[in-house]
């Protein structure tokens, strides 16, 4: 299994218990520039698609612990939207109804072709990726905009290093989330980064500074960090 790291595209897990098809499925995906991480069976795609915002699920229906429908029913039930595209041997209707039934946005049958999935992948994450995905990113007056690589808070424009930028362009991508020490080191800083929650406080501190009051990014106690707009006692 692979843990997650960063690249220009969003993240991918690719859920497979056949290692060559994993590793294959894999590395053809990070050829074109996608961030992808995977795990072998079900309770590591739970694991993993819990703790880490992936833009979608690749995920195998038959696993040898808990089956790809169930992995996506749990999912749901946890409140997770997170988009899937099944890959099964077992090309019956009934099947393809339960898997899009359940909350699966598309569903290929084995063999199939790398460049289809690749091509099916796109069309999903053009389909589901949100809105604020685009130029510009907004929470409360603060103003980011990923083609200029400005921020700008209540207008006023707020010269940010490019590590700054990146963090700040994290916690906006993921509003009212509470992103973990690990996640933020993981998305914001390169992918063999060796460092510790330290560097995270830093820069945290260093964007409270620069960002000015009140406060947007709220500390949870022995957790991460979240945007939040404060209230008012």
């Amino acid at each position: 299994m692979s843990e997650p790291g960063t690249s220009g595209h969003g993240g991918l897990l690719v859920v497979d218990d056949e290692p060559f098809l994993r590793d294959a499925v894999a590395a053809s995906l990070r050829f074109l520039g996608y961030d992808v991480t995977t795990a072998e069976n079900g309770a590591e795609a739970l694991r993993l698609a819990r703790e880490h915002p992936f833009d979608l699920v690749v995920l195998d229906v038959m696993l040898p612990d808990i089956d790809g429908f169930d992995v996506v029913g749990r999912l749901r039930r946890d409140g997770l939207r997170v988009p899937v595209i099944f890959l099964t041997a077992r090309d019956t209707q009934a099947d393809k109804v339960t898997g899009l039934t359940l909350g699966g946005d598309d569903y290929m049958t084995k063999p199939f072709g790398l460049e289809e999935l690749a091509a099916r992948i796109g069309t999903v994450l053009r389909r589901t990726r949100p809105a604020a995905t685009g130029p510009k990113l907004t929470f409360a007056d603060v103003e980011l905009d990923q083609e200029t690589y400005e921020v700008r808070r209540s207008g006023q424009l707020i010269d940010l290093s490019p590590t700054e930028f990146r963090l700040l362009r994290y916690l906006m991508l993921n509003p009212g989330r509470v992103l973990t020490r690990a996640q933020l080191l993981d998305h914001v800083w390169n992918y063999d980064f060796r460092g510790s929650g330290t560097v995270v406080s830093t820069y945290i501190a260093y964007l409270r500074r620069k960002l000015g009051t009140p406060e947007v990014i709220h500390t949870q106690r022995a957790v991460g960090y979240m945007l939040r707009i404060r209230e008012e006692p």
